[in-house]
């Protein structure tokens, strides 16, 4: 598991999340509150990507999320009663707790990413390493400028079919300038 994430950290993201976003279960913004009011229970709660492979988590998603509105994992067992999970959680306030937080921020907040932890219950074939991380991206910008290009063409060729001289020359600096144009 990557360096250990300390209490004023989570404490000051959780208060920044709560401020920023909508839960789609209220039960999510007590449970965080009580968190963030329970140091010695705060420590032991790690914020992870896919949780659910954890044997004692929490998934809670924003009102702008796709993502479940909430589960609870302990075990072999699932619910979406967050009151049981709150139950638990005050009964074994030493026991681990992972917690999995569904909102969208592309890139993630610099707040977000002071306090993600690594899964360390995430299978060994799910993990990506850094080459194809890498080249992941190269793909991805690849394509985003193949795209823009496109985009830019079928724009020029608009002008041309409109006549409009002053918007082809316009595009067609534009498409000098690309550094990834096709020759």
């Amino acid at each position: 598991m990557t360096a250990s994430v300390s209490v004023g950290e989570k404490k000051e993201f959780v208060r920044w999340f709560l401020k920023k976003y909508q839960m789609k279960r209220r039960e999510c913004v007590w449970i965080l509150n009580y968190l963030i009011s329970h140091e010695t229970m705060l420590n032991n709660v790690h914020f992870v990507e896919e949780a659910h492979y954890c044997p004692r988590a929490m998934i809670m998603s924003v009102t702008t999320s796709s993502g479940i509105p909430f589960r609870f994992y302990k075990g072999s067992i699932m619910t979406a009663d967050a009151e049981k999970s709150f139950h638990d959680l005050r009964l074994h306030p030493e026991e681990e707790m992972y917690i999995q937080l569904n909102f969208q921020t592309l890139p993630p907040s610099p707040e977000y990413l002071a306090v993600l932890e690594e899964n360390p219950y995430m299978p060994k074939y799910l993990h990506i390493s850094e080459k194809d991380k890498m080249i992941a991206e190269d793909i991805l910008t690849e394509s985003l400028q193949s795209f823009q290009a496109e985009q830019l063409k079928k724009q020029i060729d608009q002008a041309i079919d409109e006549n409009n001289k002053e918007k082809f020359l316009e595009l067609s600096a534009l498409w000098k300038n690309l550094p990834y144009r096709e020759k």
